[in-house]
């Protein structure tokens, strides 16, 4: 079983950067994927970014490409999403997620992970 715990969320205006944490407890990250997803208020969970913790693999989605980066953290058993030049369409609950994937696979859709985080809110005012 594996726990995750988000944070860094908050409120910036246009321009401003955060840094969201995902830390995992109850198991290492070892051969597992994990992803950052976002919703937005009416619509449907987005997936934003992952990285395969063992692989080292990144994708992006490609709104994001350029201003966030994922990252992480061995010894502290987190992943990193920084976000720079927000935008206020950037504004929703940002999910970790995590998934066993032993050959180094990320999934783009959220119904591929089976793990999840309580979310963290971003709000970007313009």
């Amino acid at each position: 079983q594996v726990q995750l715990v988000e944070s860094g969320g908050g409120l910036v205006q246009a321009g401003a950067s955060l840094r969201l944490s995902c830390t995992a407890s109850g198991r290492a990250f070892t051969f597992y994927a994990v992803g950052w997803f976002r919703q937005a208020p009416g619509k449907e969970r987005d997936f934003v970014a992952g990285i395969h913790w063992s692989e080292g693999g990144i994708r992006y989605q490609d709104s994001v490409k350029g201003r966030f980066t994922i990252s992480r953290d061995n010894a502290k058993n987190t992943v990193y999403l920084q976000m720079n030049s927000l935008k206020p369409e950037d504004t929703a609950v940002y999910y970790c997620a995590a998934d066993h994937r032993p050959y180094g696979t990320i999934p783009l859709s959220p119904s591929e992970y089976d793990y999840w985080g309580q979310g963290t809110q971003v709000t970007v005012s313009s």
